[in-house]
């Protein structure tokens, strides 16, 4: 019996252990691997001479693209468990801008809104050491990512779309698993390539994205998540139709995330 209770204990706990593995990574993901290098691509190509230079110092010979992923890779360390709530925001449906300023404005808690000023003020402070400012740029460059993945400015209620369940292509997925990989897996590019195939943005865009605020970019976010939010149902079949109506959308995101990158480097090293 005592032999019996025991094996029960070790199942309860396995299956809460899994339970567990399956939660966290609901809204802690991103943009994928891909998604991410392409936003670090575009943003090397809009840096001035002054953030180029300030990069490298940082950085080394890493470029934006490959240091772009790790803060995904470093959920694998517990010691950096406290980066989690970093990677999105909580916004509700219904607002106008305003009520996302309003927000954003008042948000104590961690997100990936008030976290980016931070690191910028520990790269622009000359007592930081070496590895505090290769965190931070590390940091920014995939927050900045973040930002700009629409379903990281989605609803709290449904974990930014991870508990909205569809199909792709036949597979089991979630809205938000699509947002972050499947949709820019489906290209079949490379980073290298998919970044030179979107980077043309409009001088109208061009002048308009320069001359915005992060508040701005969130903002947009959060209009590209009210629209992923009104095309879809839940358990919802996407394949190709998805992909026709929603292309030009993802990669209108990943150029801003590009630019929205560009600037906050810019800045810092003005």
């Amino acid at each position: 019996m005592k032999a019996r209770k025991n094996l029960m204990t070790r199942g309860c706990k396995a299956i809460l252990a899994l339970a567990i593995v399956l939660y966290l990574p609901l809204n802690a993901g991103a943009w994928g691997m891909l998604g991410h290098r392409i936003v670090g691509q575009i943003a090397e190509t809009h840096l001035t001479g002054k953030a180029r230079k300030g990069v490298k110092g940082v950085l080394g010979n890493e470029s934006l693209a490959m240091a772009s992923n790790w803060g995904d890779f470093i959920k694998s360390d517990p010691a950096y468990d406290y980066l989690y709530n970093w990677h999105f925001v909580n916004l509700p449906a219904g607002l106008d801008k305003n009520g996302v300023f309003d927000i954003l404005g008042t948000e104590k808690g961690a997100n990936v809104y008030n976290k980016i000023p931070e690191m910028v003020a520990v790269l622009k402070n000359k007592h930081s050491t070496a590895d505090e400012k290769r965190l931070a740029m590390r940091l920014i460059i995939h927050l900045v990512g973040d930002l700009n993945q629409p379903m990281h400015t989605a609803r709290k209620e449904d974990l930014g779309g991870n508990k909205v369940f569809v199909t792709w292509f036949g597979e089991k997925s979630n809205l938000h698993r699509v947002w972050d990989e499947s949709l820019i897996e489906y290209q079949q590019l490379s980073y290298t390539e998919y970044a030179n195939a979107i980077n043309y943005p409009t001088p109208v865009q061009l002048n308009t994205w320069k001359g915005s605020s992060l508040k701005d970019f969130v903002y947009g976010s959060y209009m590209a998540c009210n629209r992923i939010y009104a095309n879809i149902k839940p358990e919802e079949k996407l394949s190709y139709k998805y992909n026709f109506e929603f292309i030009g959308l993802l990669n209108e995101q990943l150029l801003k995330g590009g630019i929205c990158l560009a600037n906050v480097l810019n800045e810092i090293y003005s």
